[in-house]
């Protein structure tokens, strides 16, 4: 009974972070920000889903989800990253909400003699 309710919270939980991120990408105005949705909501929202799963499924196949997750994990940060950076290079415009540019200043450093 109590694997059931954690099950339930751990799947209705993840699938309303990934409405959450569904939202931000539509919303949210430049690829830096949607970005940030597609990612951190996006990401957590699949590892609840999975990890509901997870306790409703036999051992063999929950260890087929957890490298899922383990996947999601070491793959979804590189990814984001990648895109930021060719955005960032390609000269895609933020949008005026956006305040900070790191990369920006990091590069004005980089390029001082």
């Amino acid at each position: 009974m109590v694997v059931d309710v954690v099950a339930s919270v751990l799947l209705i939980g993840g699938a309303l972070l990934s409405l959450v991120a569904a939202v931000g990408l539509l919303r949210f105005p430049d690829v830096f920000a949607r970005m940030h949705a597609a990612t951190k909501p996006a990401t957590l929202g699949l590892i609840a889903v999975l990890c509901g799963a997870m306790l409703r499924l036999s051992w063999g196949d929950a260890a087929t989800l957890g490298l899922v997750v383990a996947f999601q994990l070491l793959s979804v940060p590189v990814g984001s990253h990648m895109i930021g950076r060719a955005a960032h290079r390609a000269g895609v415009q933020m949008s005026d909400v956006t305040v900070v540019d790191e990369l920006r200043d990091a590069e004005a450093e980089r390029d001082e003699p």
